[in-house]
């Protein structure tokens, strides 16, 4: 895959994640790049991004409500947690199945 189909593949995840805004910006298309350059692989990524969209749907019903993700980076610590642990491709698996439930329960209002 090249810098181009990486990105774009980074980027098209990125505008899909729940919580993200779904707009990419000059910055947004930098930072995947730098993944791409620091050799960051494009399930890290895709894992990062369901873990982080995980958390934020998973929450005590008595937390604040959380703003919308207006940035790629915000993810950074994110990948680099993915990237340092050793949790296998079976969690990240689990949690895109169940990502949608969440969400369903959190539009609902049942949390």
């Amino acid at each position: 895959m090249d810098a181009a189909e990486y990105v774009q593949c980074v980027l098209d995840a990125y505008r899909a994640t729940p919580g993200a805004c779904g707009m990419v910006r000059k910055p947004d298309r930098a930072f995947a790049m730098g993944l791409f350059a620091r050799g960051v692989p494009l399930d890290a990524v895709e894992n990062a991004l369901v873990l982080a969209a995980s958390r934020r749907v998973v929450r005590r019903p008595d937390a604040p409500p959380l703003g919308v993700i207006r940035s790629l980076a915000y993810f950074g610590p994110v990948i680099d947690e993915v990237l340092e642990s050793s949790v296998g491709p079976d969690y990240y698996r689990y949690l895109r199945r169940r990502l949608p439930h969440w969400l369903a329960i959190q539009r609902s209002g049942g949390r």
